[in-house]
């Protein structure tokens, strides 16, 4: 029998099952310069070539000469399959374990994800840059067919972050130069799974939806050194802190559990990671330059998340990993006209294995990438670029208890998630 205290958290039993702890994981958004694209992003904090460099190391501004802007966008193709490995959930007061049946849910990728970027830059006199970026570095946005099996877990994910970033940079001597900028971040979020009812046989499932959003900022501070030939980068962002506040909303609980259903305000923590980036360049020939860089992301600090509201507080555990990415690349001005340049990434997901969701279908990834530059006139390029993305194969173990005892239903998705990306990449670099 259910006691009287049971209604009072049911709610905070049903968040268990609530997607947002997934908004960590690993789609963090490597796009931010279709120039950078086009080799791996192996220029990074040390190319200093283009206005983004404003975002992967403002210091770099000092190379660029008068005022210089970026606009550009670049468009992913995604692609993830779910796999059904005995997806099971339990039954209240029993030992029995239920198959979930359902669709492989699709491609839960949007046809063309768009990923836009802008960036100015302006020498106010020999020492001294001012810039400015805007552009969203966190993002993902997918659904699955109903009938998915993986319902539970998950079904829409919408994610989206957008950072304005003033910045400025200061050249110490003819050879080194600092520079730093103030990250002003938007973030929001709509997420969505079902919920199982207390009996397998019930005609429908329940359904939960958390929608947030937050303001929040950070900073970021690079070194940039040059002796001509060779370049020499580092940069650091500070993980910003967010805290979402939107609403839970819970329907089609039926039975006991139906006092579940209703509209809450809610809130929860959403930690980013810090990025530390190192690169350098080095011209080979007047026309062959070759490009190496490293970048740890400190993931580690995100154990988990709290989601709060009138119910209680819960907490999902994803203890996710510090992860690291490396890449090398070249470029060949074939002409004064026409840069060509290629790369290669290996992306190491922060995702850990006891606790991945098909809501982030992530792995480690390897970047294969290839672009030119077109240089139209003095004041202005045109930047192509394309990139496929290998990622790899991984096993989903992840069960999931909703509503408390004696009402418990623990939902265990098992799945095999595989994927690839493409991407094209354009931006014009303008010059005045």
């Amino acid at each position: 029998m259910l006691s009287r205290s049971f209604p009072r958290f049911l709610l905070a039993g049903a968040m268990l099952g609530a997607p947002l702890p997934a908004l960590a994981g690993g789609f963090y958004l490597q796009e931010q310069s279709p120039k950078e694209t086009g080799r791996a992003l192996s220029g990074g904090a040390a190319s200093a070539d283009d206005p983004s460099t404003i975002y992967f190391n403002p210091a770099g501004m000092t190379q660029l000469s008068g005022i210089q802007t970026s606009i550009g966008a670049s468009a992913l193709m995604a692609s993830a399959h779910q796999t059904n490995r005995g997806t099971y959930r339990s039954v209240p007061g029993t030992a029995l374990r239920v198959p979930v049946a359902g669709n492989d849910g699709g491609n839960p990728f949007e046809k063309v994800i768009p990923v836009p970027s802008f960036y100015a830059s302006a020498q106010l006199n020999d020492r001294l840059w001012v810039g400015l970026g805007v552009n969203a570095p966190f993002g993902l946005k997918l659904e699955y067919d109903d009938g998915f099996f993986g319902r539970y877990d998950s079904l829409y994910t919408d994610l989206k972050t957008y950072n304005i970033q003033p910045s400025v940079a200061y050249k110490l001597t003819d050879r080194l130069s600092i520079g730093g900028g103030v990250d002003v971040q938007y973030v929001k979020a709509t997420l969505t799974n079902a919920l199982p009812q207390l009996s397998p046989l019930a005609p429908s499932d329940g359904f939960a939806r958390l929608k947030g959003d937050d303001w929040s900022v950070g900073w970021n501070a690079g070194l940039f050194y040059t002796t001509g030939d060779t370049n020499f980068g580092v940069h650091f962002r500070k993980g910003i802190r967010h805290k979402l506040a939107g609403t839970q909303t819970v329907s089609g609980l039926l039975g006991p559990i139906a006092a579940g259903n209703g509209d809450f305000a809610a809130t929860a923590p959403l930690a980013l990671p810090d990025i530390v980036t190192v690169s350098m360049t080095h011209s080979l020939t007047p026309k062959l330059r070759a490009m190496l860089t490293g970048k740890w992301y400190n993931w580690s600090r995100f154990k988990g998340i709290a989601v709060t509201s009138a119910a209680g507080t819960t907490n999902k555990e994803l203890d996710y990993h510090d992860s690291y990415s490396f890449s090398a690349g070249g470029e060949y001005d074939v002409s004064p006209a026409l840069t060509l340049r290629a790369g290669t990434m290996f992306d190491r997901t922060p995702t850990n294995p006891r606790h991945l969701t098909t809501r982030v279908p992530d792995g480690d990834r390897v970047w294969l990438t290839g672009g030119a530059t077109f240089n139209i006139s003095p004041a202005a390029a045109l930047n192509l670029s394309y990139a496929h993305t290998f990622v790899e194969k991984a096993n989903i173990i992840r069960p999931d208890s909703y509503y408390p005892a004696p009402a418990t239903v623990t939902a265990t998705t098992l799945a095999e998630t595989s994927g690839n990306a493409d991407q094209l990449a354009a931006s014009v670099t303008l010059r005045f």
